[in-house]
């Protein structure tokens, strides 16, 4: 059996140790699209170290190195080509500091059988040096062909829109380059870079990065919403929808319901959702 949740569920995935500074941090912004207009203060706070800011978002980019012992968990054996990232979820515990060395240690926290696939979901806690719990992300993969093993389907998703017209609405413009900027952040998938590996797994050309996409509509949020104050947000969950391409455009409307924000983005030249089920918890 490829998936065995009695074996897998629970699982410690390897700990792993990483660092950022302001330059990393920076990079990341960039290649989020920050910094436009570049003479506007509010974008320098996210592209100039001088008065620099760090986006909840970027929680995602240090603990990608725990990820890769996915691939040794005892009773989950799949191809890795049939992975996809379903959602993500991103826990505050405190605001993001501008540079910092951590250790994050994962667990496989639960498992579901959704017919044709498995969702898997890895939940990373990562701590500082002297041991304080800075961020913690569940990530939710799709395993396709993986289902099927007589699981639970899991919750239904939440985050639903109310009946009215949004609070905000934001255009974020994405460059042509976006994901090859992007993927200097650590996300080397040639699907967003190589024209022909992406023709390949059947797409006209390289897609921009789910994760690149979540942190656009998170600086979307902030700035709309937050007045562009990063230690507001608590946490931060998507549900990945459809794809788009470097140079397309990324609406996001946002619904303000008391200590969250109710999130829904889409592509605004093909009318096709981007992400989905999305909410900013505040903090109190």
């Amino acid at each position: 059996m490829p998936v065995d949740p009695k074996q897998a569920l629970g699982y410690e995935l390897p700990p792993a140790s990483a660092s950022w500074d302001a330059d990393r941090v920076i990079l990341y912004h960039l290649g989020i699209g920050a910094g436009n207009p570049p003479t506007d203060p509010r974008e320098l706070r996210y592209a100039y170290e001088k008065d620099l800011v760090v986006l909840p978002s970027f929680a995602v980019i240090p603990v990608f190195p725990a990820l890769a012992g996915i691939a040794g968990v005892p009773g989950l054996s799949f191809n890795l080509a049939m992975l996809l990232h379903g959602e993500q979820e991103v826990i505050l515990h405190r605001a993001i500091p501008t540079e910092a060395r951590i250790e994050s240690r994962g667990r496989v926290a639960a498992i579901y059988d959704k017919g044709k696939a498995a969702v898997v979901v890895l939940e990373v806690d990562s701590r500082d040096e002297s041991g304080s719990l800075m961020f913690t992300n569940r990530f939710s993969v799709f395993l396709r062909g993986e289902g099927g093993f007589g699981g639970e389907p899991g919750p239904p998703p939440g985050n639903l829109p109310p009946d009215r017209p949004p609070d905000h609405r934001v255009e974020s413009q994405t460059l042509p380059q976006q994901a090859l900027l992007y993927r200097l952040s650590g996300d080397k998938n040639p699907l967003h870079a190589d024209p022909e590996f992406a023709k390949m797994a059947g797409f006209e050309r390289p897609i921009l990065h789910g994760l690149c996409s979540y942190g656009i509509v998170c600086k979307a949020v902030v700035d709309a919403a937050l007045g562009g104050d990063v230690s507001r947000v608590a946490g931060y969950q998507a549900r990945f929808r459809g794809v788009l391409f470097p140079g397309e455009t990324i609406a996001t409307s946002l619904w303000e319901e008391g200590d969250r924000i109710v999130i829904e983005a889409s592509c605004a030249e093909r009318g096709t959702p981007v992400v989905s089920n999305a909410a900013i918890t505040l903090r109190s």
